[in-house]
């Protein structure tokens, strides 16, 4: 189990759902939590759930020059960090058909948010390691529809959302080939699927009621899975067995395609 006593992390989402999780989670474990979000109201009261001498950070991650600025914010207040957890997300349902890319306030916000906040976030960070000389943790969330169209969720019009997420999980991959060579950062993917989130409650106000094949988990759990995950030095973090399962069709229809078309490995 990691230590994080006298540690100190950097938390973003944190005013609710899998952050808040998260944050209070690795004040449980001792560390002191940086809790960054939008909502000052929600990420006030996180804070008082971690105790420990937890602080708030208002900032919203939509601006495209407010990631490298929370970093070095959180350094000014810190001096270190430990391990940052990008988090911070939003939600996005449209048709591809008829997504209106003329207005582009909200999509522009999609992808600062729940992609380009990762890799800013992880630069700023790792620029601070190389000229301290240390090295550190980054953890982003990205999703179950970073693999695949789950079966579950066919119906919910999440096309520009999963892309955002998908875009995440490959710059990520990527990263780790970076850090082979870097060796700044010991690098995590949380892919959660259904969670049980406000996001997710407004439209499913009784978590009893939710379908079986979501295999919906609560944010505890999920804040859980993640942190054995980092505790197992894991690079992908899945929350359930069927984000497997919902791979096999791609992975089935490349293999049904390169038969039909006679390529074969030639070595």
């Amino acid at each position: 189990m990691i230590e994080y006593t006298n540690k100190t992390v950097l938390v973003t989402g944190a005013a609710s759902g899998i952050g808040e999780a998260t944050a209070v989670a690795l004040g449980n474990r001792g560390a002191r939590v940086l809790c960054a979000d939008i909502d000052a109201e929600g990420v006030a009261d996180t804070v008082s759930k971690v105790g420990n001498g937890a602080q708030a950070i208002v900032c919203d991650l939509g601006d495209s020059t407010a990631a490298g600025k929370l970093v070095d914010q959180a350094y000014e207040m810190s001096g270190h960090l430990d391990l940052v957890f990008s988090n911070a997300g939003i939600g996005h349902r449209s048709s591809l058909a008829k997504e209106p890319f003329d207005e582009t306030d909200a999509m522009s916000a999609l992808f600062e948010i729940n992609f380009f906040a990762g890799p800013k976030i992880a630069q700023a960070y790792a620029r601070h390691l190389e000229k301290d000389g240390r090295r550190g943790r980054f953890m982003v969330t990205a999703s179950e529809n970073s693999l695949s169209v789950p079966q579950a969720v066919r119906a919910g019009k999440m096309v520009f959302y999963g892309a955002t997420k998908h875009a995440l999980l490959v710059a990520m991959e990527w990263l780790r080939i970076e850090q082979e060579k870097a060796n700044l950062l010991d690098l995590h993917v949380l892919m959660p699927g259904a969670v049980y989130t406000p996001l997710v409650a407004r439209n499913l106000p009784d978590p009893s009621m939710a379908p079986a094949e979501l295999e919906l988990i609560s944010s505890e759990q999920c804040a859980e899975i993640a942190l054995k995950g980092m505790d197992l030095d894991l690079f992908y973090i899945p929350t359930q067995a069927h984000l497997l399962d919902d791979m096999q069709p791609r992975i089935q229809d490349v293999e049904a395609s390169l038969k039909a078309l006679g390529i074969e490995k030639i070595y």
